[in-house]
């Protein structure tokens, strides 16, 4: 498969909400859904950090880092930890770095843009609070979808179209 939104809008186009088209893709997985967890931060990554290294099983993680173009929010360590712990992708609302890297390993990953500098961890951000960003509301427990054509949320796990 390699465009999973236009067939969900075609099956659900009232159960999903379409995030403004504001992402660049950084990852080497394009393709992917699950359940939303939220990181609501701002120059600080001590939560992303601690996530990675939890279980990502069928887990999108979602970090509203305030679009901040000043620190990234993810590098390749980070990156390779969410791999190795089964996250599915990590979306931000800022920036990441390591993009070269971070382009080889299969995880999905949105963000604004670019920035070479990281961020100090400083213990400060919150996890599971609602974050709004490219004009919808992500909850923590809710489903996301993504792929090229960008990302869209759904209160509910949607059955997912037959490749």
């Amino acid at each position: 498969m390699l465009d999973l939104l236009p067939d969900l809008f075609d099956l659900y186009p009232e159960k999903l909400q379409l995030a403004q088209p504001v992402f660049n893709d950084y990852g080497g997985k394009i393709i992917f859904s699950g359940k939303i967890v939220t990181v609501d931060c701002f120059n600080d990554n001590s939560r992303v950090k601690e996530l990675v290294a939890t279980d990502g099983q069928g887990k999108v993680m979602v970090v509203d880092g305030k679009a901040s173009m000043t620190n990234a929010l993810l590098g390749d360590m980070l990156a390779e930890k969410a791999v190795a712990n089964g996250w599915q992708a990590i979306i931000i609302n800022g920036c990441i770095r390591d993009a070269g890297t971070i382009a080889t390993l299969p995880l999905a990953v949105k963000a604004l843009a670019c920035c070479p500098i990281k961020t100090e961890k400083l213990g400060i951000g919150e996890v599971n609070k609602p974050v709004a960003f490219a004009g919808i509301k992500f909850q923590a427990g809710d489903f996301i979808y993504g792929d090229a054509n960008g990302l869209a949320i759904s209160e509910e796990a949607l059955e997912l179209p037959k490749t």
